[in-house]
């Protein structure tokens, strides 16, 4: 499904690859890339794309979640937090092809965890990041 008007569009240039770097055109990051060691690499100083995967998909999951918060007049907690974990490895059925696993804790201390868990569920239907995945990737949401 498409998108129908454009808000916001991110600009950002990789080379190299796995061991090279990556630029956003407002020069906000700037980044040196290195290949995790379970990747074959060597685990250099750089970040990866899966870091930077759960690092954004994190950042806008809470972002969905104060939205549906707002929307539903829920006063969500400051102190609101998720911890992602983005897999690759090989597919199933598909020889020579990787993909993407995500699982995300996330924390909404002092709310009632069905209270919370209805949150979650609600901002996973809206988040961009969920529904880019939604069919593709398997994703666990647990509130902890």
């Amino acid at each position: 499904m498409a998108i129908d008007k454009a808000v916001y569009t991110a600009h950002a240039t990789s080379t190299g690859g796995r061991t090279g770097s990556a630029a956003s055109s407002d020069g906000k990051i700037q980044l040196q890339l290195s290949t995790p060691k379970e990747l074959g690499g060597d685990s250099g100083p750089g970040t990866n794309p899966e870091q930077l995967f759960a690092a954004g998909y994190s950042a806008c999951f809470i972002g969905a979640m104060k939205a549906v918060a707002a929307r539903q007049k829920i006063v969500l907690p400051a102190e609101v937090s998720i911890t992602a974990d983005v897999s690759i490895g090989p597919m199933t059925g598909k020889p020579g092809a990787f993909g993407i696993a995500v699982s995300m804790a996330v924390s909404v201390p002092g709310m009632d965890r069905a209270a919370a868990e209805a949150l979650v569920a609600a901002a996973h239907e809206v988040c961009p990041y969920s529904n880019a995945t939604r069919g593709n990737v398997d994703v666990v949401l647990t509130v902890v």
